[in-house]
């Protein structure tokens, strides 16, 4: 007994010696998982029409779009978009030995498919619909939202419905968590309408109508009265025993003139034949912003999508699109938001449907440009644009960096709870960019200090035989592969020839320890490079 006792911590680190080598060894290692989806037939046609929309734009501006990306660097650019980390050596090499025609748009279905997906897309649009305070717990519970969302993103229910359970739903937070929408605005012992009002116009119509609850939208259509009007289909809401629930009575007001209540029915700023004649004001609500027929609805779903995909919406500011919108000509999104409608609200079609597309796979270069022209492709997205992660990209980027295998819900649940409380400590400390995500902000000072002066970064960069660091040092047979493999693992891609030789001097005659710090300062590096915290 006391024999075997010893032999089994001996036998666990035999076998992740073996699993960490033939990753750093072997391109064309087998895959753990299964094959790749098949590509959605009706994608062709759409990413045809898209393409040459854009491409006519590009005519029109005189304008040479980019070369296109390689497969890698999309893959780089798929895996930040869709898991809020980068793919792991495990992945790359998985990708890296697909032969089959048609790889990229398999593997995106791939990725789709993979519960990473669902799970950070939820807590993306989590932040549009409830913010990211924690709100009050009695009555609210964000991981019930979360993981309801997560779970109707993984199997693809169509968003228009999403939405209408989120405005019309009833019950208890708990077993309806799609109630948890409202009860985030509930202040004290009374909801506010206003809030939610101005969330609901915000995340489904991207638009910010909030001043108009005090005066009319000084540079937009919208008046007091229409924000009132909509306010008060929140009006019927209260709390029992039984949850959120709608009863029947009158909205009313404090004028803010005569300081005098007033009744406010329920209403819509536009086309009220769409509300329906039956159903509770919040259920007609509902029903009205997910019209058919509502091209706000569609465009601004399409908007946002394309936003946390590309890290900027296509119109800017997200939440500030054009009221009433354009009529003379369908445009990108409208192109986009017909075939969204026509797929059954698809999520995940809408998001292979941009990602085949010329502007997600282009490049972000173009060859001779100066800052002038690269601004004015950019701005046509004629190249893929430069934007730098966030946070939570940036800390799922330096975890999975430090692990050979993917970082997901078939690890360990001690390699789960660890990177949730690592996690969630860099985002606080790095900073949490909040519900405003897609505003453009630069970097900060203190952000380089935690990478580069940070404890995090230092610990999982330092090398043992359980982590990348320690398995690219140690099992690599060559000092050629041991360079490729960490930057394979750091940047997504193979080093220039220039690089390779370079790292190859330092490494070159190195044994044990010397060779092991080296590649522990080449991953350090790697990881505080403005290039791995920038997607391009």
């Amino acid at each position: 007994m006391k024999l075997r006792a010893a032999l089994i911590p001996i036998a666990v680190v035999a076998g992740v010696t073996v699993l960490v080598a033939a990753a750093a060894r072997d391109p064309l290692r087998q895959a753990r998982r299964s094959s790749p989806a098949n590509v959605t037939p009706t994608l062709s046609s759409a990413v045809a029409t898209v393409d040459d929309y854009l491409n006519q734009s590009w005519t029109d501006a005189n304008i040479a779009p980019a070369e296109p990306a390689d497969d890698l660097q999309i893959l780089r650019r798929l895996s930040l978009a869709l898991h809020g980390t980068i793919p792991s050596l495990e992945e790359i090499r998985q990708f890296q030995s697909d032969t089959q025609p048609d790889k990229l748009r398999r593997w995106t279905r791939r990725l789709l498919d993979d519960p990473r997906f669902a799970d950070y897309f939820a807590q993306r649009l989590a932040r549009v619909y409830v913010g990211v305070d924690e709100g009050p717990f009695i009555i609210f519970r964000r991981d019930r939202l979360t993981d309801w969302l997560s779970s109707r993103l993984q199997a693809d229910h169509p968003y228009d419905e999403t939405v209408r359970h989120l405005i019309a739903e009833t019950g208890l937070w708990t077993g309806a968590p799609a109630v948890n929408f409202v009860t985030s605005a509930r202040i004290d012992e009374d909801f506010d309408e206003n809030k939610l009002a101005g969330r609901t116009v915000r995340a489904f119509l991207g638009q910010r109508i909030d001043c108009a609850q005090c005066h009319d939208h000084p540079f937009r259509d919208w008046t007091q009265d229409q924000f009132e009007g909509l306010a008060a289909h929140f009006g019927e809401v209260s709390l029992s025993p039984f949850g959120v629930e709608d009863k029947p009575q009158e909205y009313t007001i404090q004028d803010r003139e005569t300081l005098e209540d007033r009744t406010v029915a329920p209403s819509v700023p536009f086309s009220p034949t769409w509300l329906p004649t039956a159903g509770t004001s919040r259920g007609q609500l509902a029903a009205w912003l997910t019209h058919p027929e509502n091209r706000r609805f569609r465009r601004a779903t399409v908007n946002r999508v394309w936003g946390l995909l590309f890290g900027r919406a296509y119109l800017r500011p997200v939440d500030d699109l054009d009221d009433p919108p354009p009529t003379d000509a369908p445009d990108l999104l409208d192109l986009l938001a017909d075939d969204f409608a026509a797929q059954n609200y698809s999520i995940k079609h809408l998001i292979e449907t941009i990602t085949a597309t010329q502007a997600f796979r282009a490049t972000s270069t173009i060859e001779g440009g100066d800052d002038t022209s690269l601004a004015v492709a950019e701005s046509k997205w004629a190249i893929f644009p430069l934007v730098r992660l966030r946070p939570e990209q940036v800390i799922g980027a330096i975890l999975q960096a430090a692990s050979v295998q993917t970082i997901d819900r078939n690890s360990h649940l001690l390699v789960r709870t660890i990177r949730l409380i690592r996690e969630s400590d860099f985002i606080r400390e790095y900073g949490d960019l909040g519900s405003d995500e897609l505003q453009e902000r630069g970097g900060t000072i203190p952000q380089r200090l935690v990478l580069m002066n940070g404890d995090l970064v230092r610990e999982l960069m330092d090398s043992n035989l359980f982590n990348s660091v320690g398995g690219t040092a140690t099992m690599a047979p060559t000092d050629e592969q041991c360079i490729e493999t960490a930057f394979l693992i750091c940047l997504t891609r193979k080093p220039t020839p220039a690089e390779a030789s370079n790292f190859a001097t330092q490494l070159q005659g190195t044994t044990d320890k010397l060779r092991e710090q080296i590649v522990e300062d080449l991953f350090w590096s790697f990881l505080n490079a403005t290039e791995f915290s920038w997607n391009h």
